[in-house]
C-alpha cells in the first residue's frame, strides 16, 4: 500500500487509489478471519470495528517502531509525562485520521457493506479521566507524537475507570463504567514488563563506613504489568506510547489456604493488589478509601520511574547523566511521590550520595500545577505515609530539614514562614503536603494560563516562590486541532480548507485568511450552514436520549464541564429560573428561543454537587412541560459526559458558558474548544477567558461579574449575601422559588439548602454576580437578534483561535522546562504573532 505523503492530505474529492482500497479491504478481511474468527457473513458491528481497528494498528506498529528506534539510535532526550489521568476518547477515527487513511477506510469499509460511522460508535470512551486534566494530557500526547518528540505517557489502566453516569428522576447514580468488557484492540500486553512495588513494613539502617544506608523491608509487594498504546501523530511521522500499569500480586492463589477451604482467603491477596486499578478516585472519606487512593498513586509512580530508569541505564549505562536525557513531567499533584521515590531509587538502590541525588532529581522533574484551591493540593496523614511508604517518609523529613534549613537563611527566626513553606503542614494534625513537595523538588513549577501563574505566587505558593525565585514559569493549556475541529467538526474544517488553503491542516496560523470573508454575505450563509447541520445532529441526539425536541434555530447556550461549586452551573441555573419566570410575566414579548444544555458528573461523594443537578433536572421537568414558554425555553442535561458526546455537543454550541467565580479556574480547556467550534464565550475574567478575549477580541466575547481581586475584597467582608438579594428583586424571587419548592413539589424542603448557601454563605459568588451575568445574557438576547453580526463574531472567534493549539503549548514545555528539540514550526502569520505578543 501507498503510504500518505506528508503534505499531500487527501482532498474530499480525491479519488481513492485502487490498490490501496483493495490492500486495505484484505487486510481488514483477514482480521476478521484469523484474529476474530469469523466470516463476514456471521461478523457483527463490533466484530468489524474490532478487525478495521486491528488492520489499523499493524499500520501504526510499523511506525511506531521506527521511530522508537530512531530517537535511541540518535540518543534523544526523553520526555515522561506522569498523569493520573488520560482522558483518550475513541482512538479508532483519531488514528485513521492522523494517519492519512481515514477516506481509504471509509471507501473500504463502505465496500465491505458496513460504514465507518456505525463502527465508530462500537468503540468505548476509554474511562482513563475525569474532565479538563485529563482531557488535556490526551491532548498532549498527540502533540508531543506530531511534534516528533519522542515521549511516553504513563499511568493506570483502569478496569473501570470513572463511573457511569445515569439520571434517575433527576439524581446522579454511579455505575461502573466496563470500557473493557469486550477487549481492547489498541493495547499490547507487555507480559515481560513487570516491576515490583512495594508497600508497608519497616526500614533498617545500617552504617557503612561512615554512610547511613537505609533498606527497607517492605511487608507487601505487588506487581505492576504494562500496556502499551500507541498515540499517533498528525500525519503519521511518529508514533509515542501511552504506557498503563495494571496490578496483580505476585501468588494470584495461595494453595496452601485454599486447599484448607478459606476459597475466599486464598485469592484476599490478589483482590487488594487488584483494587488499585479497579476504579479512577476511589472515594477518599473513608480511611480505607484514602488508603487506596494513595496505594494507587505511588503504585503507578513507583513502576513508572523504574521503567523509565532502567531504559535510561539500557541506553546510556549511567545515572548521572539523567536530567540532561530524561525530562519527567507530574501533572497536578497526584505524582508528587516522584521526588521522593526517585531519591530512594538513586540513593538506596544505586548507592548515590544524598547532594547529588538531589540535584539529579530537581534537574528531572517539573511540576504543573492546575487549581489555586488549597483544598485540591493533596495531603495525606502522616500516619498513613508511615504505615504504608516508611521510606518514603523519612526521604520527606530529610528532605523538609534541608528546605527548613534555607527558609531559616531567608527568613530568621520566622517561625509562621517556616510553618507556611514546611512539607508537613503541623496545623492540620501532621498532614504531608503533596503540592509543597511536588513543588521543592522540580525544577520548574508551571501555571497553565498567565493568570492562574500569576496567581500562584500571590496565593498557594507565595512564600515557596520567595524561597525559590524563578521556577514558576507559565505554560498556557492548548488543545489538539486535530480532534476538537478536524474530527468534530469536519463540515467546518472543509470550509477552511477552502478558504484557506490546504496548508491550513498543518499551519494554523493560516486561520486569519477567514477574517477577510468574516462579513461576507455568501460566505455567512454558509457558516450558518454548518452550524446548523451540527446542530440538527445535537437535537436529534437529545430527542433520542431524553425525548426532549429543541429547535435547531434556537440559540443553543451550553455549560459542559465537571460539576463543582466553582464552575457555578448553579449560577446558570437560578438565572435559567429568573428567565423563565420573566417569559412567564410577559409571554407576548419577542423572546430569543434558547436551549440550555448542561452536562457533566460530580464526584460521588460531592453530595452538594449532586444536589446541583437535581435542581438542573427538575427545573427542566417544569419548565419543558409548562405550554406557556413553549418553544422558547428549554433546559436539558445530558448524561455520562465524555469526550465522544463532547464531540457532538462542542461543533452545536451557539454560547459557551465559562462563568467559574474569579480567581479559581486554572486554565480550562473546553472554552477553547467551543470558540474554536464559533461559540461566542459568555465568562468571567478567569483562567484562560483573558488570553482568549486578547485573541478573539473584547468585542467577540461576553465578560461579566467580578474580577479575583474584588472576589478576594469581598470575601475578607463576609459571606451574607442579603445586601445583594435585597437590591435584586430578580434575584429574590428566583431564590425563593428554589428554596419554597417550586420546582420540587414533591419535596418542598428539597433545595433550601441551596437557598441558605445562596443568602447567606455565598463563598462562590453566585448572588454577587448574579445581576451582572443576568445583564450579559440579555446582551447576548440582542447581539443574537442581529444576525450577520452575530455570525462575523463567531468566524471571527474560529479565525484567531491558533495560538490555543496544544502544539504551541508543548513547544513552550520542550524549549523553557524539558530542553528537547522538536520538528520545525510551521511559519506564524505576522497577525497572528501579533496578538500572541498582546498576552
Amino acid at each position: 500500500m501507498q503510504e500518505q505523503i506528508p503534505g499531500n492530505y487527501p482532498a474530499p474529492d480525491q479519488p481513492i487509489d485502487e490498490l490501496a482500497l483493495a490492500e486495505i479491504k484484505g487486510a481488514i478481511l483477514a482480521k476478521l478471519r484469523l484474529a476474530i474468527g469469523k466470516d463476514a457473513g456471521m461478523a457483527t458491528r463490533r466484530d468489524w470495528y474490532k478487525a478495521a481497528a486491528l488492520a489499523l494498528r499493524d499500520r501504526i506498529v510499523h511506525r511506531w517502531l521506527t521511530a522508537e528506534k530512531e530517537s535511541y539510535d540518535a540518543g534523544s532526550k526523553r520526555v515522561y509525562y506522569l498523569s493520573l489521568e488520560f482522558l483518550i476518547g475513541r482512538l479508532f477515527t483519531d488514528a485513521l485520521n492522523n494517519m492519512g487513511l481515514l477516506p481509504v477506510f471509509e471507501a473500504a469499509l463502505g465496500d465491505l457493506g458496513v460504514g465507518l460511522d456505525d463502527l465508530r460508535k462500537c468503540e468505548p470512551d476509554a474511562a482513563l479521566g475525569n474532565g479538563g486534566l485529563g482531557r488535556l494530557a490526551a491532548c498532549f500526547m498527540e502533540s508531543m507524537a506530531t511534534l516528533a518528540i519522542p515521549a511516553i505517557g504513563y499511568g493506570i489502566r483502569y478496569d473501570f475507570g470513572l463511573f457511569r453516569q445515569i439520571i434517575s428522576h433527576g439524581w446522579q447514580q454511579e455505575y461502573p463504567d466496563e470500557w473493557l468488557s469486550f477487549g481492547n484492540p489498541w493495547e499490547f500486553l507487555r507480559s515481560e514488563v513487570v516491576y515490583h512495588v512495594h508497600f508497608g513494613g519497616f526500614v533498617d539502617h545500617v552504617d557503612d563506613r561512615g554512610r547511613d544506608r537505609a533498606t527497607w523491608r517492605p511487608a507487601e509487594t505487588v506487581q505492576a504489568v504494562a500496556y502499551d498504546t500507541p498515540i499517533v501523530g498528525w500525519r503519521g511521522q511518529h508514533v509515542n506510547a501511552l504506557r498503563l500499569w495494571s496490578a496483580r500480586s505476585p501468588d494470584p492463589l495461595r494453595l496452601d489456604v485454599f486447599n484448607t477451604g478459606d476459597y475466599l482467603g486464598a485469592v484476599a491477596e490478589e483482590a487488594r493488589a487488584e483494587s488499585i486499578c479497579k476504579f479512577l478516585y476511589p472515594n477518599d472519606e473513608s480511611p480505607a478509601g484514602r488508603e487506596l487512593r494513595l496505594r494507587q498513586e505511588y503504585f503507578f509512580v513507583s513502576a513508572s520511574l523504574q521503567d523509565l530508569v532502567k531504559r535510561h541505564l539500557a541506553s546510556d549505562g549511567q545515572l548521572r547523566s539523567l536530567a540532561s536525557k530524561v525530562a519527567v513531567q507530574l501533572n497536578d499533584t497526584h505524582p508528587s511521590l516522584a521526588v521522593t521515590e526517585l531519591m530512594r531509587i538513586l540513593v538506596d538502590l544505586h548507592n548515590f550520595r544524598w547532594d547529588e541525588a538531589w540535584k539529579i532529581t530537581v534537574a528531572t522533574l517539573s511540576y504543573t500545577n492546575h487549581t489555586l484551591l488549597p483544598e485540591a493540593l493533596e495531603t495525606w496523614p502522616v500516619e498513613l505515609f508511615e504505615r504504608l511508604l516508611p521510606r518514603h517518609l523519612e526521604i520527606i523529613y530529610r528532605i523538609n530539614a534541608a528546605h527548613l534549613a534555607l527558609a531559616d537563611q531567608r527568613c530568621p527566626g520566622d517561625i509562621e514562614y517556616r510553618a507556611s513553606v514546611s512539607l508537613i503542614d503541623e496545623k492540620s494534625g501532621r498532614r504531608v503536603r503533596m503540592g509543597q513537595l511536588a513543588f521543592v523538588g522540580s525544577h520548574r513549577i508551571n501555571g497553565v494560563s498567565a493568570m492562574h501563574s500569576d496567581l500562584m505566587k500571590e496565593t498557594v505558593f507565595h512564600d515557596l516562590n520567595h524561597l525559590y525565585p524563578g521556577r514558576i514559569t507559565n505554560k498556557t493549556n492548548g488543545i489538539t486541532f486535530r480532534r476538537w475541529l478536524m474530527l468534530a467538526n469536519p463540515k467546518l474544517t472543509g470550509l477552511l480548507r477552502e478558504v484557506c488553503g490546504e496548508a491550513v491542516l498543518d499551519d494554523f496560523s493560516l486561520f486569519q485568511r477567514l477574517e477577510a470573508r468574516a462579513s461576507d454575505n455568501a460566505f455567512q450563509q454558509r457558516f450558518r450552514e454548518v452550524k446548523h447541520h451540527n446542530k440538527l445532529a445535537l437535537a436529534r441526539l437529545i430527542n433520542e436520549r431524553l425525548g426532549v425536541k429543541i429547535d435547531p434555530s434556537a440559540l443553543f447556550d451550553i455549560q459542559i464541564k465537571r460539576i463543582h461549586e466553582y464552575k457555578r452551573q448553579l449560577l446558570n441555573v437560578v438565572e435559567t429560573v429568573a428567565l423563565y419566570q420573566a417569559i412567564k410575566d410577559e409571554p407576548q414579548r419577542d423572546w430569543v428561543p434558547r436551549v440550555k444544555i448542561f452536562a457533566g458528573k460530580a464526584a460521588a461523594s460531592y453530595r452538594y454537587a449532586k444536589l446541583i443537578i437535581k435542581l438542573i433536572n427538575d427545573v427542566a421537568e417544569v419548565v419543558n412541560n409548562d405550554p406557556d414558554v413553549a418553544g422558547r425555553l428549554k433546559v436539558v442535561f445530558l448524561a455520562d459526559y465524555n469526550v465522544s458526546l463532547a464531540e457532538v455537543i462542542i461543533p452545536a454550541a451557539d454560547l459557551s458558558e465559562q462563568i467559574s467565580t474569579a480567581g479559581m479556574e486554572a486554565s480550562g480547556t473546553g472554552n477553547m474548544k467551543l470558540a474554536l467550534n464559533g461559540a461566542l464565550t459568555i465568562g468571567t475574567l478567569d483562567g484562560a477567558n483573558i488570553e482568549i478575549r486578547d485573541h478573539v477580541g473584547a468585542e467577540n466575547i461576553a465578560i461579566f461579574g467580578m474580577e479575583a481581586g474584588d472576589v478576594m475584597v469581598r470575601r475578607k467582608q463576609g459571606l451574607d449575601a442579603t445586601d445583594v438579594i435585597s437590591r435584586s428583586p430578580r434575584l429574590a424571587r428566583a431564590i425563593t422559588a428554589i428554596e419554597s419548592g417550586a420546582f420540587s413539589p414533591d419535596d418542598r424542603a428539597r433545595f433550601a439548602s441551596i437557598g441558605h448557601a445562596l443568602r447567606y454563605l455565598d463563598h462562590y459568588m453566585v448572588s454577587a454576580d448574579f445581576d451582572s451575568y443576568y445583564a450579559a445574557q440579555r446582551s447576548i438576547d440582542a447581539r443574537w437578534q442581529v444576525v450577520p453580526a452575530w455570525t462575523r463574531a463567531s468566524i471571527l472567534n474560529v479565525a484567531r483561535m491558533p495560538w490555543f493549539s496544544s502544539d504551541r503549548t508543548i513547544r513552550e514545555y520542550a524549549e523553557d522546562i524539558w530542553n528537547v528539540p522538536v520538528r520545525a514550526a510551521a511559519p506564524v502569520s505576522e497577525a497572528g504573532a501579533q496578538r500572541g505578543a498582546t498576552r
